[in-house]
């Protein structure tokens, strides 16, 4: 008898942890202007990033843009985020802008 009440107790016990587990998932995704503005630290990383989305808004006024989604979702795969915007902002994703060629040039445009 004392297994079993041990046994129901566990089970509500991780059933709890799981329900907190889920609940910080939702709101961990979500990013604040606040957030934006301190900079885009490793922690903000969204895990699940729509990167074909994400890089072709950033080509758009690119003059080559095959080549720039290409490399683009090369460095958004390995990274996990793009910077906001068709050309700079390097600093709100520095994964992205620490990749380089074998020429030492930025990698991602």
């Amino acid at each position: 008898m004392k297994l079993l009440g041990f046994l129901i107790f566990s089970i509500f016990i991780l059933q709890d942890f799981s329900e907190a587990l889920s609940a910080a998932n939702i709101t961990g995704n979500s990013i604040t202007k606040e957030e934006i503005n301190a900079g885009f630290q490793k922690k903000y990383f969204v895990r699940n990033m729509n990167c074909n989305h994400a890089c072709a808004m950033r080509c758009t006024r690119s003059s080559r843009k095959n080549l720039c989604n290409r490399a683009c979702n090369s460095c958004c795969f390995q990274c996990k985020c793009v910077p906001p915007g068709t050309h700079g902002n390097h600093h709100l994703c520095p994964c992205y802008a620490r990749l380089r060629t074998h020429g030492n040039r930025p990698k991602c445009p």
